[in-house]
This record gives C-alpha cells, sequence and structure tokens, in this order.
C-alpha cells in the first residue's frame, strides 16, 4: 500500500506530516483496505474546520480540512487519535464504496445529512470494535440531531452501530424509518 500525505511540512498549525502518515498507513491496513490501493491524503492547513471528503476511490483520495486533524484543547496542534478516527470512519466508507454488494451511495457533497450520520455511526461502530474510541455519546447525540430524541432513534443507532455486513440500503432504510417516528 502507498500513502502519502500533504503537504509535506506543515506552516499554519503544528502538524506532523510522519505521524499521520504512519496513522493513515496502520488504520488503512486494520480496516482491511486492499495492500495494493494507493491512498493520498490531502490536508488543507489554512482550513480550520473539520470537514473531511472521500474525493475518489481508486486511488482513494481524501480531503481534510485541518480542524479534522486538530487537537480541540490545544489549538493548531494534532490530535494523533483524531487522525486515527477521522481516517478510520472514512477508510471503511471507501471499503463500503468500493465492495460490489454494498451499493451505491451518492459523493459525500450530495448525501441527504441524515444518511451521511446514519452511515457515519455504522463506520464509526466498526471502527470501535478495531479498538479505537468511537466516542459513543458524541456519534449518539449527533444522531439524535437527525433523527429525534426518541427510543425509535436510539434504537436505530444502536442497528447501525452494531451493525456487520449493513448494505447502502440497509442504512438509508434504518435512518429513515427513524427520521419517520420523529416528532413534528
Amino acid at each position: 500500500m502507498t500513502v502519502t500525505v500533504t503537504p509535506e511540512t506543515f506552516v499554519m498549525v503544528l502538524f506532523d506530516q510522519p505521524t499521520i502518515l504512519a496513522t493513515a498507513e496502520r488504520v488503512a491496513g486494520e480496516v482491511g483496505l486492499p495492500a495494493e490501493l494507493d491512498i493520498h491524503v490531502a490536508v488543507d492547513e489554512a482550513v480550520p474546520l473539520g470537514r473531511i471528503h472521500v474525493q475518489s476511490i481508486d486511488p482513494v483520495v481524501i480531503g481534510v480540512e485541518g480542524g479534522a486533524f486538530e487537537d480541540p484543547r490545544h489549538p493548531r496542534q494534532l490530535s494523533a487519535a483524531l487522525v486515527a478516527d477521522t481516517l478510520g470512519r472514512v477508510f471503511f466508507q471507501v471499503l463500503d464504496r468500493r465492495s460490489s454488494g454494498f451499493g451505491n451511495p451518492a459523493d459525500d457533497n450530495d448525501l441527504d445529512l441524515a444518511h451521511k450520520v446514519a452511515w457515519d455511526a455504522y463506520a464509526v461502530g466498526r471502527l470501535e470494535r478495531l479498538g479505537y474510541d468511537g466516542r459513543h455519546q458524541v456519534r449518539l447525540y449527533a444522531f439524535r440531531n437527525r433523527h429525534g430524541f426518541t427510543d425509535a432513534a436510539d434504537e436505530a443507532f444502536e442497528r447501525l452501530w452494531s451493525g456487520r455486513d449493513l448494505t447502502w440500503a440497509d442504512i438509508t432504510r434504518i435512518s429513515d424509518e427513524a427520521v419517520a417516528l420523529r416528532p413534528v
């Protein structure tokens, strides 16, 4: 597996390119991305927001706004844990997109927000099973914001979080069912 990270030297934030690179290589292997796959992580250090999106799945190109890797308690400094968590979530979604049986979700920019949050819950639940801190309560709160603060939404979240071998149709169905039960 060939992994590259740009820029090689950060000037606006105190990020360490070799740490991001090593973390990306480790997490990609643990998630199960194919060894022959090329991965490029492009960090925009000038943007302090936390958006990350898949630009391509072959080769894998991940666009990262610098805030996604930034330690929330130490501005402008890298959080190795957030690098692993953020890339792990996206790498699982790349794996899903590359699976012929998963289905065909829209591009990241075109995804329905409720469906995106549901897919994130499914991806991060798998990441947590690999031993990473999935921040269950943070993800549950994000899910509730889009699907309602109801028992039905909590049950839908747990189905996604603990899910195995779900398809895009499964994820959207679970999400849509929870949204339909949200109080008006």
